[in-house]
């Protein structure tokens, strides 16, 4: 059976008589299908997108949200169905013919190109095709710097020399996330599709790239976002587009769903959206930093008691992802102590942390934690081959098998084939076996930064689920993330970073998303008075 997206909420009006209203139509895939070997991904999608309208396309990982959106730019054929792009019908389309006729396409992975520049990477697609749709090979260097100031200009960037000089490869991950976005926009896209656009911003940036959009559709540009992130498609408003197992299961105006209804309609399950922390730490005490000072960080004391789950946050440049580096030996502090168990440790690289029970669960699982196109299995053993080694080197697979299908089972991989490559596994799968390779080690206390940044609502239930029963289990536990409700819904405290130091603390439980995010924009000063 294949399904049509239809405004499911509103009765009164067909499938049929929505096409009739609709104007400026731009896009229309009818009856799409997608098979890879026997693996059927899209089951007979049909959908429409009109020029100046904002779509959210939702639903969990591997439902097919990113197989749609590289049919829709020319990066994969349709096994069966039709294209309607423009009034013209095709039954496929070439990457050279979808960014001919404005199609821009922001993936996942950013997909930027490292080794050019910052001006290079935004302005090199308006150059690449002709109008004609043709691959051109002049180039025109005061143009691209042009274009490339204008795009940046919209997302907030700078756009001064230095920065349009910097190489991509030399940029943190959240600013070549507004880059690649940047990129999208640079040229007269008549369709922007941002996959998971928000993963790495903060609340600001969020912001701001809800101007970008507003923008846009006030430019007749039509917006499809691939997201997991309800709250910012209900700020920015428009359609809810629901897939569900390769099918299109619902499309209606956003407001006219509740969160509770969404999270149905992607899952099959309810999901509820009350706090996940039940449990209370115990008294004694697991971690304490006293006077930590290291590059973004400046002096700052905290503590985690044993069982305790502690949510640091702060915007971008607060010093909230260094401190977690500090903490864990990536850039080690050059000031202060630590103490573990109520006795001081030095932790000057990573080994030092491991050897002490403190784990890394990195923000960036593909270009910092994972081995993409290594199995489930050597992922999940990478950390404790020492343990698993003879005195000639020679690895017990299966004792390491055995380990890897318990803490596959634990953070319930949806699969039981350790061979797989993790590079063929959604999001969420992946962020499971990440944080699965690091309880190899049975860390006393594991630091989560971002912990499911790209991770669809089923897994992310999962995840936050796993957080508590560890914390339960008596490990303590630090989650770096600006995803506020994330904190609130899990942490038994919050400290707010701001310029290196701890501005503000909260009790998760009483705490409001209102009062941590004003916290997250006061200075040290006001925060003091």
């Amino acid at each position: 059976m294949a399904w049509r997206c239809q405004f499911t909420k509103d009765p009164d009006v067909s499938a049929k008589e929505y096409s009739e209203q609709a104007s400026g139509r731009f896009l229309e895939l009818r009856n799409i299908h997608k098979r890879f070997g026997g693996v059927h991904a899209l089951r007979g999608i049909s959908l429409t997108l009109d020029l100046g309208e904002a779509y959210h396309l939702l639903g969990e990982n591997g439902c097919g949200k990113s197989t749609v959106i590289k049919i829709m730019s020319g990066a994969l054929e349709p096994s069966d169905g039709e294209i309607v792009l423009d009034g013209q019908t095709f039954s496929s389309l070439s990457p050279i013919q979808s960014l001919a006729a404005g199609i821009e396409t922001v993936y996942q992975d950013l997909s930027l190109l490292p080794n050019l520049t910052v001006a290079e990477n935004v302005a090199l697609n308006e150059q690449l095709v002709s109008a004609n749709g043709r691959l051109v090979r002049l180039f025109d260097r005061s143009r691209l710097r042009q274009t490339a100031e204008r795009a940046l200009a919209m997302v907030s960037l700078p756009t001064d020399r230095a920065f349009l000089g910097t190489t991509v490869s030399d940029l943190p991950l959240a600013t070549r996330q507004l880059v690649a976005i940047a990129r999208a926009i640079a040229t007269r896209a008549k369709l922007v599709i941002m996959d998971e656009p928000t993963t790495s911003l903060t609340r600001r940036e969020v912001d701001n790239l809800i101007k970008v959009v507003e923008r846009l559709r006030s430019e007749n540009v039509a917006v499809l976002f691939v997201t997991h992130k309800l709250d910012e498609c209900y700020r920015i408003g428009g359609h809810a587009v629901v897939f569900r197992d390769g099918q299109c299961v619902a499309q209606g105006l956003i407001e006219q769903y509740t969160k509770k209804e969404l999270t149905e309609l992607m899952t099959g399950r309810s999901i509820g959206s009350e706090r996940y922390r039940t449990g209370k730490p115990a008294e004694a005490e697991l971690f304490a930093a006293s006077g930590l000072v290291a590059p973004g960080v400046h002096d700052i004391s905290f503590k985690v008691r044993k069982g305790e789950i502690l949510g640091i946050t702060g915007l971008a440049d607060s010093g909230r992802n260094e401190l977690a580096m500090a903490i864990t030996g990536i850039e080690p502090a050059s000031g202060g102590t630590i103490s573990l168990d109520g006795r001081k440790v030095a932790i000057r690289r990573p080994a030092d942390a491991i050897g002490h029970g403190i784990g890394y669960v990195p923000e960036d699982r593909l270009a910092e934690g994972l081995f993409l196109d290594k199995s489930i299995f050597e992922n999940e053993i990478a950390l404790i081959l020492t343990r698993l080694s003879n005195a000639f080197g020679i690895i017990d697979k299966n004792k390491g098998r055995a380990i890897a299908a318990r803490l596959s089972e634990e953070m319930r991989l949806n699969t039981k084939n350790l061979d797989l490559p993790v590079g063929a596994l959604s999001g969420g799968n992946q962020q499971r076996v990440l944080i699965g390779r690091w309880l190899s080690i049975a860390p006393k206390l594991l630091v989560l930064h971002g912990p499911t940044v790209g991770v669809d609502v089923g897994s992310k239930d999962m995840i936050y689920r796993a957080i508590q029963s560890l914390a339960e289990a008596g490990m303590g536990l630090v989650i770096v993330s600006d995803d506020l409700p994330e904190l609130l819904q899990n942490a038994d405290r919050i400290l707010v970073m701001n310029s290196g130091r701890v501005v503000a603390e909260f009790e998760a439980e009483r705490a409001t998303e209102e009062q941590v995010y004003k916290a997250m924009l006061t200075s040290e000063l006001e925060a003091v008075q």
